[in-house]
């Protein structure tokens, strides 16, 4: 218990930048807050000790931050300039991010590892509501980002042999039975703008090299099918909130399809190198992380779509948050992230 709210002072500290009890609405959003993974964590996971899962060493952060802010690429996340977009405020300013590096949907997913899962992620979030270090109109009136699940995706064949008895098709509803149940539970906490992120081709990151049996001439194809499979579930997801929720409104970022169009045509999005990571060691740069003995680094970081084994470069999570932003269908759907902070709730 007493750790629990040692993490939670420690999260306020770290990314509550100015005061969030704000009553005030001026037709951009008052705040964001964010939950998730590596690819929306902000530092979370610097400030437990107990947590191994980290990039607070160099050269993480090294191009925009110029030192590691905890963050797991060279520079910001697509959280960071969504937050640029939405709240019209220099950077940083209001808003909490949950997100936990190596956490999962799934609450058993890395826990040696000592992450945040979305479960425990949410409960810091209603406690402090409950303690009314957040006011119900700023939640209402706030923008809510999820992106969550290439962990246990990665892991669920990472680990095939030795650990999992489930089905991949069962695997995934288990999957998706957790995002429901996030969605329902930050709902009845007051959030009504809800964004769901789908999972990048997780069976084309580099690590996919440390997975037995992956092919490292082309995508982990068995891979990419899961994460289709979940991805069209958390669509099904979106759809849903307008009936099921009512007074809130759900879009859905197809993360997965920007990336493979990123992959396609290279020279069109500025980048070089869409296979291997630009920090790391070994096969695709995928058998070691950056930053730990051995590593090597490219000279262009931002010419790779991959930063390091798992995590894409700031590059690639600019293009993403701008089509997410400002976008059209088919990237975001059914309206882009502008209309929806702009948007009238009833």
């Amino acid at each position: 218990m007493e750790m629990t709210k040692l993490f939670l002072v420690l999260l306020l500290h770290l990314t509550l930048l100015s005061s969030f009890v704000l009553v005030s609405y001026s037709g951009y959003i008052p705040a964001i807050f964010t939950f998730g993974d590596s690819n929306f964590d902000a530092g979370t996971n610097r400030f437990d000790k107990n947590c191994t899962a980290q990039a607070n060493f160099p050269p993480y952060g090294s191009n925009f931050f110029h030192q590691p802010t905890g963050r797991f690429t060279n520079g910001r996340t697509v959280a960071d300039f969504i937050f640029l977009n939405g709240t019209q405020k220099e950077y940083p300013s209001n808003g909490l991010n949950f997100a936990s590096a190596g956490s999962g949907v799934l609450p058993l997913t890395n826990k040696e590892m000592g992450v945040t899962p979305i479960q425990e992620q949410i409960r810091q979030f209603q406690t402090l509501i409950k303690q009314n270090k957040i006011d119900k109109n700023l939640v209402q009136n706030s923008l809510f980002l999820f992106e969550s699940g290439s962990n246990d995706i990665f892991n669920f064949f990472l680990y095939e042999t030795t650990t999992h008895t489930l089905s991949p098709d069962t695997y995934v509803q288990a999957m998706l039975t957790e995002v429901e149940k996030f969605v329902a539970h930050i709902y009845e906490l007051g959030a009504r703008r809800i964004a769901l992120f789908s999972l990048g081709p997780v069976g084309c990151v580099p690590a996919r090299a440390l997975v037995p049996g992956a092919p490292l001439g082309r995508c982990y194809g068995k891979m990419n099918v899961l994460v289709k499979i979940y991805n069209m579930g958390l669509e099904n997801l979106v759809n849903e909130i307008l009936t099921k929720y009512p007074g809130a409104i759900g879009v859905y970022g197809a993360v997965y399809k920007l990336v493979q169009q990123f992959r396609a045509d290279p020279k069109r999005y500025d980048f070089i190198e869409v296979s291997m990571a630009c920090c790391g060691y070994g096969a695709l740069g995928g058998t070691l992380q950056c930053g730990k003995e051995g590593y090597k680094i490219c000279p262009k970081p931002n010419a790779f779509l991959f930063w390091d084994y798992f995590h894409p470069s700031e590059h690639t999570y600019h293009l993403i948050s701008k089509a997410l932003w400002a976008g059209k269908q088919p990237a975001i759907r059914p309206i882009n992230l502008k209309a929806l902070v702009n948007i009238t709730l009833v």
